[in-house]
């Protein structure tokens, strides 16, 4: 493939990934700016605060849905699963760094969720069992994330039979951990919000 059109099919996914859907589903609901409260994160956990679980359901899936779309399209364009891959990349760092938000975006896990069901649905499923599993445990989303994403990570490897495809779920995981620090600083002080108090 040429460095051109991968460059388009990489562009794409990011404005895709790009898009707010925690900001847009909130204003369609009236609801104020994710932003300004919680912990400032423009995410479903966040919105679930504003106590609507409509918008934080909708933000979720439309978090989920641009990842997948993103390798979807590329592999529909492309039929190369290692653009998909970057092009699924792509979008999970429109989500995180969205133009559209000067470059001031949420941490990614639903986006993650959505690019890792294009590329591998049953990788995917492993890592929504993972979040649920702790989620469940511990009522902490944040610590879900980690660990779902650190399983992601070691699976990956030997999961897929392409290295490209694995180091693009591996540079994710990594930036979603990183997105992440300022919760793990709580987590280890003891002061990190769980699931279901404001």
């Amino acid at each position: 493939m040429s460095l051109p059109y991968l460059s388009s099919l990489c562009l794409a996914g990011y404005l895709l990934g790009s898009l707010p859907f925690a900001v847009i589903v909130s204003r369609a609901f009236g609801l104020a700016d994710p932003r300004s409260y919680g912990s400032g994160n423009p995410g479903a956990t966040n919105v679930l605060r504003s106590g609507n679980k409509i918008a934080a359901a909708l933000t979720l899936a439309g978090d989920a849905a641009k990842g997948w779309l993103a390798v979807w399209l590329a592999l529909s364009f492309s039929a190369d699963p290692a653009a998909a891959a970057l092009a699924g990349l792509a979008a999970f760092v429109g989500h995180v760094f969205p133009l559209f938000l000067n470059f001031k975006g949420g941490k990614g896990v639903a986006t993650a969720l959505g690019v890792l069901l294009g590329l591998s649905p049953p990788l995917a499923l492993g890592a929504a069992a993972c979040w649920l599993l702790t989620a469940a445990l511990t009522r902490y989303s944040s610590l879900a994330a980690l660990v779902a994403a650190l399983a992601v990570a070691i699976a990956a490897w030997p999961w897929l039979a392409e290295p490209r495809i694995a180091a693009c779920i591996n540079t994710l995981c990594a930036i979603l951990v990183w997105r992440h620090e300022p919760n793990i600083r709580k987590l280890l002080a003891g002061t990190e919000g769980k699931i279901g108090r404001g």
